[in-house]
């Protein structure tokens, strides 16, 4: 974690506008092509919850913007964010789950998978306190939705991502899915969203590549 010099920080005016707002949340939601992701994940038959997590885990972190948190007024810039993500219960709740982020996609659905089973048996709806290296995800696995909205605290200050994904949909000769992306103005704009989202796509059009190491 490294604190930024807001003085020298060239977001410096535009943070400062946003601030104070009760709400400065931008969300986007686009669909990606994930037609190559589905066909070989289902070939492969791995996992495409865990895949898409890694995916967006792994952008996040090659973002700088994803991973500035505001505290007290300040901000601070992480080394790396981790997925708090949530985990459909027996009982058809949820609950939130973390797993440690790694570049190594094979290392990190092992934590995820661990993650998930002591979730199931603990079910929680809590964070660490005071713990801000997080990307608050979820998947709507039932719903191909084209926005969405998350409940907040009218808190200036709450500057965790939130990124969800619905289900998979044959579009002509193409299979989409609807992600969405909210961060606080403050510290991220349209740039850095479409950064998010061009990278998200080049990354699901050669998924073999994913798994090589």
């Amino acid at each position: 974690m490294t604190p930024v010099d807001l003085t020298n920080w060239p977001r410096k005016a535009v943070f400062e506008f946003y601030r104070d707002f009760d709400h400065p949340q931008i969300n986007v939601c686009v669909n990606i092509d994930v037609t190559a992701s589905a066909r070989y994940l289902k070939v492969q038959n791995l996992s495409k919850f865990k895949t898409i997590l890694w995916l967006i885990s792994h952008v996040s972190n090659s973002i700088e913007e994803f991973k500035y948190r505001i505290r007290n007024g300040s901000v601070i810039l992480h080394d790396r964010v981790h997925p708090s993500f949530t985990v459909l219960t027996p009982d058809n709740l949820f609950a939130f789950c973390l797993a440690e982020y790694t570049q190594n996609i094979r290392v990190f659905f092992e934590r995820v998978e661990k993650g998930i089973q002591e979730c199931r048996a603990n079910p929680s709806l809590e964070d660490e306190p005071g713990q801000d290296d997080l990307l608050f995800v979820s998947c709507l696995p039932w719903i191909h939705f084209t926005s969405i909205s998350h409940p907040l605290k009218l808190d200036a200050e709450d500057s965790i991502p939130r990124i969800s994904w619905g289900s998979f949909k044959e579009d002509k000769s193409k299979i989409v899915m609807p992600l969405a992306v909210q961060v606080h103005h403050g510290l991220a704009d349209g740039y850095h969203l479409g950064k998010f989202f061009n990278c998200m796509q080049e990354l699901v059009n050669d998924p073999a590549k994913l798994f090589e190491k």
